[in-house]
């Protein structure tokens, strides 16, 4: 079980050393969970079309190199939203032919790249489909040709879900060409006709607190426009769909709910032409795939009691998990007790907040949160974090981001005796890189 995995993981971590004074912050990942879930989406889009489906790893969700590589290695591609990702996404080894670029203000020597390298293009909106008639004047001639595959973001305005921030089908949403503004259908079909290398739309409704019969109205929606299309156009110019990722992540236990086989059945039912085999797919997960199969682990440096109540002292705090800190309602962390040795730590549930370093006083990770009572030398392992928090850090404090570890925990009936290898992701940040961020190279760039 993953969680089995986990404790041999933490124990080990400290007994290995990876958890240090000096280095009081680490970050975990189960290679083996990873793949598992690779495994399990390839399955579930399998088990419904027989098209081929490109499944393109949303790599701001967790932008490290070995990540991607392993991913990669998997059969998944890579979906970017910047030069850095997708430099992130080659340095990994991911085909071109396999990458597919989004964002909603690309510039044009970023679309100039990607078309030179080989890298599919969703287009965000109708002036981006102008700027890639100019950049690439030859291309209307040949749809066959063997140019990268460039598609147009569409918004169903379908509403949004209980996170505001990650609703991305609102009415005013800042993402794609609104379907339900006023002539805006009409603009979007003639945009194809007009365009032979256009072939492909692109729906993303948003992710976490998105429900999933919203998620799959979205997918219909693009697919009835893409059938439109077609049939306006006599033949079938819209040959794929991008339906985006999004599926959101139980933070509240070990289970991995929702499914993506449970969303890849509802998608079936929803859109049935869609997987019928006519039409190539391609997906855009991220969270979903990292995030049950990353832990942070934190020393506690001091436990003390205010008005009452305990707090412990960490070292892990809003510069690897800004979300929970500053919208803890919606972003909550489930949080684990070890002792020195990392062992599961007993005794009785004692409401207790758990603080991080940060000089703001709702640096909290979690407040009164019932847990063994926690005491210095003590560890916390902060569940779920595997997508969008240490690999996402926050500078807040100058603070140095943490190494993180890969790791394989062997079962003894494997022969392994409950072994665990770690292998380095991404070593700790050192206060000279922090300075060198920091502009220490022009010290006196400001001085008389």
């Amino acid at each position: 079980m993953a969680s089995d995995r986990r404790d041999q993981a933490v124990h080990a971590a400290l007994a290995q050393g990876l958890l240090t004074e000096e280095q009081p912050v680490a970050a975990l990942l189960d290679t083996g969970g990873i793949r598992a879930s690779a495994t399990a989406l390839k399955e579930a889009f399998a088990a419904v079309t027989d098209a081929p489906v490109l499944h393109a790893f949303a790599v701001k969700a967790a932008p490290l190199v070995p990540v991607l590589a392993l991913l990669h290695s998997e059969g998944l591609g890579a979906e970017v939203a910047s030069p850095g990702e997708l430099a992130l996404a080659r340095a990994a080894g991911v085909p071109a032919a396999r990458t597919v670029l989004d964002s909603p203000a690309k510039s044009a020597g970023e679309l100039h790249e990607a078309l030179a390298l080989g890298v599919a293009v969703n287009a965000d909106n109708l002036q981006e489909l102008a700027r890639l008639d100019a950049l690439a004047p030859g291309r209307a001639g040949s749809p066959e040709s063997a140019a990268p595959a460039v598609g147009l973001r569409v918004n169903p305005q379908l509403g949004g879900g209980s996170i505001g921030a990650l609703s991305t089908a609102t009415a005013t949403s800042k993402f794609g060409v609104g379907l339900r503004d006023a002539g805006a259908r009409a603009l979007i079909v003639r945009a194809v006709l007009d365009r032979p290398w256009l072939t492909r739309l692109h729906i993303h409704t948003g992710s976490q607190g998105i429900p999933l019969p919203l998620m799959a109205r979205g997918v219909r929606a693009v697919w009835e426009l893409a059938e439109e299309i077609n049939a306006v156009a006599g033949r079938r110019r819209i040959d794929t769909v991008d339906i985006g990722g999004g599926l959101p992540v139980n933070f509240a236990s070990d289970e991995h709910t929702p499914s993506f086989s449970a969303y890849a059945r509802l998608l079936r039912e929803e859109a049935p032409g869609l997987f019928d085999g006519g039409y190539g797919l391609v997906t855009e997960f991220g969270r979903a795939l990292l995030a049950k199969h990353g832990t942070i682990l934190s020393r506690v440096e001091y436990a003390k009691t205010a008005g009452g109540r305990p707090i412990a002292v960490t070292h892990a705090g809003v510069q690897v998990a800004a979300r929970t800190v500053y919208d803890p309602e919606s972003w909550p962390l489930r949080i684990r007790a070890y002792d020195a040795e990392g062992l599961p730590k007993s005794g009785p549930a004692v409401a207790q907040d758990i603080a991080g370093p940060a000089c703001f006083a709702g640096d909290l990770l979690a407040e009164a949160r019932p847990l063994p009572l926690l005491e210095p030398g003590d560890v916390i392992a902060v569940l779920d974090t595997g997508a969008y928090y240490f690999s996402s850090p926050y500078g807040y404090n100058s603070l140095p981001r943490p190494a993180v570890h890969g790791f394989t925990a062997a079962a003894a009936a494997d022969g392994g005796g409950g072994a665990v290898r770690f292998t380095t992701v991404r070593r700790a940040q050192r206060l000279d890189e922090i300075v060198a961020e920091s502009g220490g190279a022009y010290a006196a760039a400001l001085l008389p």
